[in-house]
């Protein structure tokens, strides 16, 4: 089996679903997706020569091709990971297809039947706002719910510093407790900073949380400084997560040697593929380290990592970041929603088990954008 074709298609959603297909001379056709992102689709066009008669089945050695080739592209982060990312989950989406099986036999068979997954809220500067979204999310089945942490416009913050004032913590710590206080008990919550607070208000704000217990206070500072990590997670009972903007496992690998966070998060149509993402929870696992991907995909990048997610020991919760795309289902072929009860079950057909509804993709494709041409 040889690789004839690698093509792309944009579909607006909330965020730009890089959709992959590759072609191949035994008509299977291999789905995936890479992560949003200016110039990935380019860089997964530029990768097409290099792809052209190989054997598709060979993913990791293609892996490798892709990422020594784009080495000059900066293939150790960045948009060329995406766009790598993309094209490999494709590629062992065409491989258990020919193998008759589904992706998660791939990587030593499955844990769980079901993937538990948490609802991405947003945010609001009004807890009361907060509190009640909480409790119609809670109400549809997701038993993990993650808000993002919003200060009053009303507060003159210094947008450069990154330093919270007592005020900011308070008012936090406010939303905080009255999310807390709509949600049941066996309902965990979340929080993202999205790195934008010092090492010393990190602290000081993962503090003032302890008595909410929350599941995890996500990206409380930027991610280039591991050694300031070590010191906010060793602050405090709080638990912190982190990973989304890191990439492959030599990204992680210091992260997770020094623990300097509680829980990682990589992204897989973004960090290098399922591959890698099954690397990285590997690593993390000699820690005792959970893992949490996050997850901004449309159905098919959700479900390719939710077959990672199957196989890993390690594994605790993954991301839906869609809640407000009435249309999310649709983009796939099959009967009623995909995740249920705040659970996406694991397909057993071959492949990563879910079909594009043409249909629906070229109702949403992006402005000016080809379908697969």
């Amino acid at each position: 089996m040889k690789i004839t074709d690698v093509r792309t298609a944009v579909i607006r959603g909330n965020f730009e679903w890089m959709l992959v297909r590759v072609y191949t001379d035994d008509g299977i056709i291999g789905l995936g997706e890479a992560y949003w992102g200016a110039g990935v689709k380019d860089i997964i066009h530029n990768m097409r020569g290099m792809l052209l008669g190989q054997n598709p089945m060979n993913v990791d050695a293609l892996h490798q091709r892709m990422m020594r080739s784009m080495a000059g592209a900066g293939s150790i982060a960045g948009a060329t990971v995406t766009a790598i990312s993309g094209v490999e989950l494709a590629l062992w989406d065409i491989t258990s297809k020919a193998l008759d099986t589904p992706v998660y036999n791939m990587f030593g068979g499955k844990y769980r039947d079901k993937i538990r997954i948490y609802a991405d809220c947003g945010g609001s500067p009004d807890p009361e706002a907060c509190a009640k979204k909480a409790k119609k999310v809670e109400a549809m089945g997701y038993t993990v719910l993650k808000f993002d942490t919003h200060v009053p416009p009303s507060v003159q913050r210094d947008p450069y510093n990154r330093c919270l004032s007592v005020k900011d913590i308070r008012h936090i710590a406010e939303m905080v407790g009255t999310i807390r206080g709509a949600l049941g008990d066996d309902t965990d919550l979340c929080l993202d900073c999205h790195w934008q607070y010092s090492t010393k208000d990190a602290i000081r704000l993962a503090r003032a949380l302890e008595e909410y217990d929350l599941l995890w206070l996500e990206d409380p500072i930027p991610p280039e400084n591991v050694d300031a990590l070590v010191k906010v997670t060793r602050s405090t009972k709080t638990p912190i997560c982190t990973g989304e903007n890191l990439y492959t496992k030599h990204g992680f690998r210091e992260l997770i040697q020094e623990q300097a966070t509680d829980i990682v998060a990589p992204d897989v149509p973004k960090v290098g593929g399922l591959l890698e993402s099954r690397r990285i929870a590997d690593m993390a696992d000699t820690y005792y380290i959970p893992v949490a991907p996050h997850n901004v995909s449309s159905p098919i990048g959700t479900m390719a990592a939710a077959h990672v997610c199957a196989s890993i020991p390690n594994f605790l919760v993954m991301e839906f970041h869609s809640l407000e795309v009435p249309w999310w289902n649709d983009l796939v072929k099959g009967e009623g929603p995909i995740i249920k009860d705040g659970n996406i079950t694991i397909p057993d057909k071959p492949g990563i088990g879910v079909e594009l509804n043409e249909e629906v993709a070229i109702q949403h494709l992006k402005e000016g954008e080809n379908f697969f041409s």
